[in-house]
């Protein structure tokens, strides 16, 4: 079965026009929550410029001692480096609450900005999965990249099925997206492919930010009415 990716990016547009609440709004929050935690974890885990030119004078000089000297005072302690972890995992965590939103606004279901939160409901289970996600991805990237790349597809629509089913396990959320993208890969990547050259836009500076306010909802919206019409495969694809 293949999905008209077309249909359903325009389809995403009209979604994420006629939202109500607004998912650009939630993409804004979403974004600024992004930028929050990028600059907290900067402050926390970053080397300091003084600290960076003394290190790069040292190296200059060939005081290799001095210089790594240097990089341990300057390095984050283990402190700062928990709160670093704590803080993106929390990223994480509403990340998967902006999923939540998306799939309501597509199916109608009463969104509410307060679904951005309704993640950390179900955290330890969720973390859990997104552990054992990364942890195959990284298993199967160690063989090569591209079985790395189909391992990230293959298990791209766990989190959506947790959602839609908090009582199965994070492993069967897995064994279940390597069931539903069997034959389904291939056309997830070349979504995500035709997104190219937003991600270009948002990854410039300052203007990024503001790309990534629409592109957030855009991406997720469309990543969401694939899972939907894989959910229900075999159906006429229908315009919502």
């Amino acid at each position: 079965m293949t999905i008209d990716r077309v249909a359903v990016k325009q389809n995403a547009k009209e979604i994420i026009r006629t939202s109500k609440p607004s998912l650009v709004t939630a993409g804004l929050i979403f974004t600024l929550l992004g930028v929050l935690i990028n600059f907290l974890s900067l402050r926390l885990t970053g080397v300091a410029y003084d600290d960076m030119a003394g290190i790069l004078q040292a190296s200059s000089e060939g005081r290799a001692d001095a210089a790594m000297q240097l990089m341990a005072r300057a390095m984050p302690g283990p402190g700062e480096s928990l709160i670093d972890v704590l803080l993106h995992l929390a990223l994480s965590v509403v990340s998967v609450g902006f999923s939540i939103f998306t799939l309501n606004s597509i199916r109608r279901n009463a969104p509410d900005y307060g679904n951005l939160l309704d993640g950390f409901g179900m955290m330890p289970r969720l973390l859990w999965l997104l552990i054992l996600e990364a942890l195959f991805i990284m298993l199967w990237s160690m063989l090569f990249v591209i079985p790395g790349i189909i391992a990230a597809y293959r298990y791209s629509l766990a989190v959506y099925i947790m959602i839609d089913h908090p009582e199965l396990s994070a492993m069967d959320c897995i064994r279940e997206s390597k069931r539903m993208t069997q034959g389904f890969k291939s056309q997830l990547f070349l979504l995500d492919l035709s997104f190219i050259l937003w991600l270009l836009l948002s990854s410039l500076p300052v203007i990024g930010y503001a790309v990534q306010v629409y592109l957030t909802p855009y991406m997720e919206t469309s990543k969401a009415l694939y899972y939907e019409q894989i959910r229900v495969q075999g159906s006429e694809w229908q315009v919502i």
